[in-house]
Order: C-alpha cells, then structure tokens, then sequence
C-alpha cells in the first residue's frame, strides 16, 4: 500500500468515525464544526451515501469543514434528488482553498439544487472569504426559482466588495421580478452581510434591492466602511420595510448627514426592536435627532447602541430623557463616548431618578471630555472640506424684494419696513424645514430685539409667528432646528460649516420669550435647559440675559419651581 492510499484510509476513516456522530433528525443531517477535510469524491463517500440514503431531507449543515471541488461535485450530485432541502447551512466551508476554487464549488452545489426543484428558505454562506467571485458562483442559484422562496441570506465575512455588492444585489432584484412575475415574490426576511467591504457603491446598489422586497425584519451590515451617502441611500430603503425589526449598522461613518437620515427613516417604522448605530460616528447632532423619535415614535423598541459615537455629555442627557417612557426598553448603550466623569455620574443619575438605571449599559469605556485643542482641530479639519450645504438663509428667486433685502442685511428698520404684513412674508419665504435657515433666520430676527416698544413687538411677533411654523412639523424637525441653534450660539459642537454667531442679549431674550408660549413643548425646553445648564459659559458675554433664560427653563420644565 502507497503513502497516498494509507493517508486516503486514514481520511476515510476519520470521516466514518465523523459520521457516527453525524447528527440525524428532523429533516437535518449535521456535520457541524468536524474539520473534515474533503479533497474528492473518494473522501466524501460515506457522506454522499448518507445524503442519499435520507428521505425528507430539509436541512444540511457542513459549516466547519473544508471542502475541494471534487468533494462538492459529489455532494452535490448526490443533492440533484433532494426536492424538499429548504436550509444549507454552509459557513465556513472553505478554509484552505484557492479563491479561484471556490466559485466553482459553489456552482456546482447550486446546480444541483436547481436541478432538484429545491425551495430554498435558507442560505448561509457566511465565513467563506471567496470575494466577488464567489458571489458570481451563486448568482445563478439567487435569480433562479430555487430562491423564490429564500427568507433568510448570510453572507457575513466573505470579502464580497463593492463588485460582490453589487452582483448581489442585481441577483435580488431579477430574483424579485421573476417570483413576482409568477404571483409569489421574494420575502426576504432576514438579511446579513457584516464584515464586507461594500462601502458606498455597494450598500446603495443593495439598498435598491431592499426598496423592491419591502419585506425584511432583520439587517445586519456592521464593519462595511459605509459613509452618510451609504447611510443615507440604506435609510431610504428602510422606510419601504414596515416590519423591520432589527437594523444593525455597527461600525460604519454616519456623521450628521447619516444619523439625520436614518431618524427620518425611524419615524416611519414601528415594529424596530433593536437599533445597533454602535461606533458609527453618531455624534452630539445625530444623538439629538435619535431622541426626536425616540420621542414621537418606536414604540417596541427594546435596544439603543449608539456606544463610541463621539456623543458628549448633554446630549447623551437628551437621548436618555427620550427612553423614559418606552416600556419595552432593556438596554441602553452609550459607552466609550465623551461624556467625562462629571458626565456619566449624571447620566447615571438621570437614569436613576426616571427609576431606569438597570436599561443603562456600563460606561467603563468613556472617552472623557473632548479638550478644545482636540476639537479645534477636528473643526478645522472639517470646515476644510468641501460642504455642499449653504446654512445661510436663501430665500427663493420670487422672493419679495423687500424680504430679500431684510434677510440678507437685517436692521429694524428694513422689519418695520416689511409693515403690518412681515409675518406672512417671513413665513412664506423662510423654508422652516431646512433647520439652517430656520435657525439663522431666528437669530437675524431676535438680534434686533430692544426696549423700544415697536421694535420689540415686531421682533417677537415675527418670531411667534415663524416658530410657530417650525413647530407645527415632526419632533424630528423641530428638535434639528433646537440643535442647529445651539451650535449657532456655540452650545454644542457642530459639523461642517455651520456658521456661529456672536451672541447677543437679544437672541437669548427671544428665545426666553419663545419658549414659553404655547406652540413650544416641554421636552424642547427640557433639551434647552439641559444645554444652557451645561455650557453657559458660552453665554458668559450675556450672562444676565443667560441666567434669565435659566431661570425661565426652570419654571417651564418644573411649574411648580
């Protein structure tokens, strides 16, 4: 006997032992995690008979092993009888092999159950680093009727790239149209492809797909290198999922522009139960859009991460005010941001006295309090870039000459000028949806506020009657236009070039004046105070002014004060 037949016995005889514990039962044959090294068809002999020999089989398992091109023609032919297979569980099923392999291998394992009529509910082909090629080595099993029926794709840590992605998501779609086309369209419902370099291009090729199914209650796409136009394209195809129960985008870039899109996506679903924006560049602006739908919507929400976001201390405060009234609530993760040791001690606080510290997660890993250099230079990084937003009021092409000339160089007597009419005009040329515009208008107008009487009753008219506007939108908008505003006035750190002002006793004496009128709703104040509590040092030019302002929240958030 050679060398070769005695190491070939020995596979054989490895695999015989592997298959006396072969799992057997319920329509499942398992060789899960047996480290079986199948190289060809001689090696995978008693594994095929076993294939064969099965009636009703509905689930086959060979994650953890490693499997050749022979070996998988083989099992593969042993399939092509298999009708009723709804689960390959096939993960981690190519350690070892050439990439070029592996395609190859996959082709022939979906031929097979092409050819077998299988109904396929689920595919996991997780763990097996075949990159875009091994994507085109199952797109013909994805287009095919074998996949009609497909509830659950897992395709974590495979390398797919923004070709893979994009293959991918042409399959979907042709699978799509073609089941629908027969009466019965693809429902996905389960959808997982962390760990896989698809960055922009491929997340929103896949977001295309998404938008089309409508159909899924569970994404997982953490560690993709995704940025706010990947984001903002996969929020989009979020709000045509009603039943979304689970997103996790763990550890890609949102930024403002991201988090802003995807809050606007939330707003419109019900069902979410678990949101996973860990490490994903949520920021102070971003955690202030979260808590506006925390405020107005996911009613089932159970888990919040938004850990390692770069969040600092009042606006981590605003996000956990937001969870008090969310009954299902279990756990709410804001570690590793910067919030400072004074910052988590009050967080901890907070969430105590609304009687939910159990929800809140450790804060082990805080970053502490961002230092101003720190800041500083991030700004200037950021302003370096190219911004395609203009946070100036632009009022439109028809706007009233007049109005036009109020907005671009605000005086009293270019207002009063605007006569008995300059509400309706500020309101009709200022679009209060663009929180920029709003906030810049708000403090152009409150900036001319004095003790001359008609002056003054100009200002807050006017104002009334733009916030009014403003309010009368989603708590979403309302609280953007809140968080612009504090950047204007340098409460809270912004991004890009959002302009800062110098802040007069007027803005604050406005803004005293707005909010306690009715159109303003409390938890906005709650979200004022909890900033001009914190940094009121910003205000120290207008400290009489600021310490009214206070004063006035305290009574508006807490009456009986």
């Amino acid at each position: 006997m050679t060398t070769t037949d005695t190491m070939a016995s020995d596979d054989i005889a490895l695999l015989a032992e592997a298959l006396s514990k072969t799992h057997v039962g319920d329509g499942e044959l398992s060789y899960k995690g047996q480290g079986l090294k199948l190289d060809n068809a001689e090696s995978v002999k008693e594994l095929v008979r076993e294939i064969e020999e099965y009636q009703g089989l509905r689930a086959l398992r060979l994650e953890g092993n490693t499997v050749g091109v022979e070996a998988a023609q083989a099992i593969a032919k042993s399939l092509e009888c298999k009708d009723q297979l709804q689960s390959c569980h096939w993960s981690d099923m190519f350690t070892g092999r050439l990439r070029s392999e592996i395609p190859t291998a996959l082709r022939s394992l979906g031929s097979a159950l092409m050819t077998a009529g299988a109904r396929l509910r689920e595919l996991d082909l997780s763990d097996n680093a075949f990159g875009p090629d091994g994507v085109k080595g199952i797109e013909t099993l994805l287009k095919s009727s074998a996949c009609h029926s497909l509830r659950e794709l897992r395709l974590n840590n495979c390398g797919m790239g923004i070709g893979g992605g994009k293959i991918l998501a042409a399959a979907l779609t042709e699978c799509h149209e073609q089941s629908s086309a027969l009466g019965a369209p693809l429902k996905l419902k389960v959808f997982i492809a962390g760990r896989n370099r698809l960055e922009n291009e491929g997340a929103t090729a896949l977001a295309l797909a998404f938008q089309l199914m409508g159909s899924l209650e569970e994404v997982h796409m953490p560690q993709n290198g995704i940025n706010h136009a990947g984001v903002t394209a996969l929020a989009t195809a979020m709000q045509h999922n009603p039943q979304l129960r689970v997103l996790n985008l763990n550890d890609n870039t949102f930024t403002k522009r991201g988090a802003l899109a995807m809050a606007q996506a939330l707003r419109h679903l019900r069902t979410v139960q678990v949101i996973n924006f860990g490490d994903c560049l949520v920021r102070s602006e971003g955690a202030i859009a979260l808590s506006a739908v925390l405020r107005e919507g996911l009613p089932t929400l159970k888990e919040l991460n938004v850990s390692f976001g770069e969040i600092t201390e009042a606006a981590a405060l605003v996000l956990a005010q937001a969870v008090q009234d969310k009954p299902h609530m279990e756990k709410l993760d804001l570690n590793g941001n910067c919030l400072g040791e004074e910052g988590c001690e009050a967080l901890k606080e907070t969430m105590d006295n609304m009687d939910r510290a159990d929800i809140l997660a450790s804060l082990s890993d805080d970053e502490g309090e961002p230092d101003e250099e720190e800041e500083n230079g991030r700004e200037m990084k950021e302003n370096g870039m190219k911004d395609e937003r203009d946070s100036s009021v632009k009022p439109e092409p028809t706007c009233h000459p007049e109005v036009l000339s109020f907005l671009s160089s605000p005086t009293a007597e270019t207002l009063l000028k605007l006569g008995d009419n300059r509400t309706g005009l500020i309101q009709q040329h200022v679009d209060v949806s663009d929180s920029d515009k709003a906030a810049d208008a708000f403090l152009k107008i409150s900036s001319l506020y004095c003790d001359d009487h008609e002056i003054k009753k100009a200002v807050l008219e006017t104002i009334n009657a733009l916030l009014k506007k403003a309010f009368s939108g989603s708590s979403l908008q309302t609280y953007s236009f809140l968080s612009t505003l504090l950047v204007m006035l340098g409460l809270l750190k912004g991004e890009g070039k959002v302009k800062k002002v110098q802040v007069l006793p007027g803005h604050l004496l406005v803004l005293e004046h707005a909010v306690q009128q009715d159109y303003f709703p409390q938890d906005h104040a709650s979200l004022l105070d909890t900033f001009v509590a914190r940094h009121g040092k910003a205000l120290k030019s207008c400290s009489s002014a600021r310490d009214s302002l206070k004063s006035t929240l305290k009574r508006r958030i807490s009456p009986e004060c």
